[in-house]
């Protein structure tokens, strides 16, 4: 017993090592841009670099905040990103909901190509949308860019929700049909319900898609729909990229999704169990 207690604590302590191993390469590249939005000028331009600042400050931020179109290109990016978000979500579950209930060849047809368009680049998308958004007025709007990523979310998105729906037995949408309920009557008050981790999921999903996009925001805004990803590359000076500010940006950006995750991490880590209650 002892050799076998004595084996579990050398591999419980060789995975934690590991796992401890992963996290801090994972995080390093954000608490190194975290130092250096901390940093003088000089400093975030030293050779060789450091990753502690030797004198703190918070002028990158203040300079970050108090430069023309930031605050706008942050309303702009949550504007945009609620949109598709809720886009996504509205064409994604009745989608999803109608493939896995029917499960018809024609629906498998369909989530398959659901998969072959998540896999197209963003750039061949988005150059026929210049000229489609330019010919319909939307150019250079919140709304045309929302749209455009939901190309790029929306098959994730169906692709969850019905990996979600397919964990949902369907003995329980029949026994609200006898009692009653319509399909969609079904679908509203008896699944959704249950897979509301699976929403969360999906969402945060659909979120983060439009929320770091940079492809779309590119060639398809130029002024009133910029969004922050866009300020953060466009800041210069004439000693090259200004990285003090950009850093400082760059964290301030990375909040929202910061604060969404933690809000959202129950239901996201339901959403991703959910298959334990097929039966």
């Amino acid at each position: 017993m002892n050799g076998l207690e004595s084996r579990r604590t050398s591999t419980r302590s060789i995975l934690w090592t590991a796992l401890i191993v992963l996290v801090v390469l994972y995080a390093f590249p954000f608490v190194y841009m975290l130092f250096t939005s901390f940093k003088t000028p000089i400093e975030t331009n030293a050779i060789p670099p450091t990753i502690l600042p030797s004198t703190w400050t918070v002028q990158n931020y203040i300079t970050a905040l108090s430069t023309q179109g930031v605050p706008q290109s942050f309303l702009n990016s949550l504007q945009t990103a609620v949109i598709s978000t809720l886009i996504s979500l509205v064409l994604a579950v009745p989608a999803a909901y109608a493939v896995t209930r029917y499960r018809t060849r024609l629906g498998r047809v369909f989530i398959l190509l659901a998969l072959i368009m998540r896999m197209v680049p963003a750039i061949v998308v988005g150059t026929p949308l210049i000229v489609i958004f330019h010919n319909l007025g939307l150019s250079d709007t919140s709304l045309a860019l929302a749209i455009a990523q939901t190309t790029i979310s929306l098959p994730l998105s169906i692709w969850l929700m019905a990996s979600f729906f397919e964990a949902v037995p369907d003995e329980l949408e029949e026994s609200a049909r006898v009692d009653g309920c319509s399909r969609l009557g079904a679908l509203w008050w008896v699944v959704l319900p249950i897979t509301r981790g699976g929403v969360a999921v999906a969402a945060i999903f659909a979120f983060l898609a439009s929320w770091n996009d940079f492809i779309f925001a590119l060639l398809l805004t130029s002024v009133r729909a910029v969004t922050t990803p866009l300020q953060i590359a466009n800041f210069q000076s004439q000693f090259g990229l200004d990285w003090g500010t950009m850093t400082s940006l760059a964290v301030l950006y990375s909040v929202p999704v910061i604060v969404l995750a933690i809000v959202l991490q129950r239901h996201i880590v339901a959403g991703l169990t959910l298959g334990a209650v097929k039966g």
